[in-house]
């Protein structure tokens, strides 16, 4: 039987894949100029986050996950050629960091202890993409962080545990997609403000 958990993981699921495609799209159009030190580090945890919620038996989170998995792998190989950044203090400051949080989420393997460390390492991750962002706010396309954000909504919606452990994740992605929304827009809205 199909239950409306099913289908909001369904429909979570596709709008990712949707937000990954216009991605690509953008980033070949030369649009956007993904950040690889982010994508690097995102690529590693959404595929440490699939692993983790697979053997957990999270078959709702597990869908969002493992598309931000093999997107992410998609996006960073992509940057390589495309991307910006890498390299600078703050890149590899922020790639420590993120090991850091890593380690700490695989060595405790205490779900909430692992929830935090996750969530802070891909922050310390994604900080150079939002700071990319509010720097070089045309080098990045609104749309992907968007839909992401939807998608993400729609992913805490279906959660069939309200825990910590089973919403914290979509919860970031929902935050830290409408930050990178905001910064895109934040020439135009101040125009339109005038």
């Amino acid at each position: 039987m199909f239950s409306m958990q099913n289908l909001l993981t369904f429909l979570s699921t596709a709008l990712a894949l949707v937000a990954y495609f216009v991605y690509y799209i953008s980033i070949l159009k030369g649009k956007a100029k993904p950040h690889r030190t982010t994508r690097l580090v995102l690529f590693i945890i959404s595929s440490l986050a699939t692993a983790s919620m697979f053997a957990q038996g999270n078959r709702v989170a597990i869908w969002l996950s493992g598309v931000f998995a093999v997107s992410s792998f998609v996006i960073f190989l992509m940057s390589i050629k495309y991307g910006l950044g890498g390299f600078s203090k703050l890149d590899i400051f922020c790639f420590v960091i993120a090991l850091f949080g890593i380690a700490v989420w695989i060595y405790t393997r205490n779900p909430t202890t692992a929830i935090f460390s996750s969530i802070a390492a891909d922050f310390t991750g994604f900080l150079p993409t939002i700071i990319k962002s509010y720097k070089m706010p045309e080098s990045e396309v609104w749309t992907f962080f968007f839909i992401g954000a939807v998608s993400a909504a729609l992913n805490l919606l279906a959660t069939e545990k309200w825990v910590f452990e089973a919403f914290a994740y979509p919860l970031y992605i929902i935050l830290v997609n409408t930050i990178v929304v905001l910064l895109i827009l934040r020439p135009v809205l101040n125009i339109s403000k005038k």
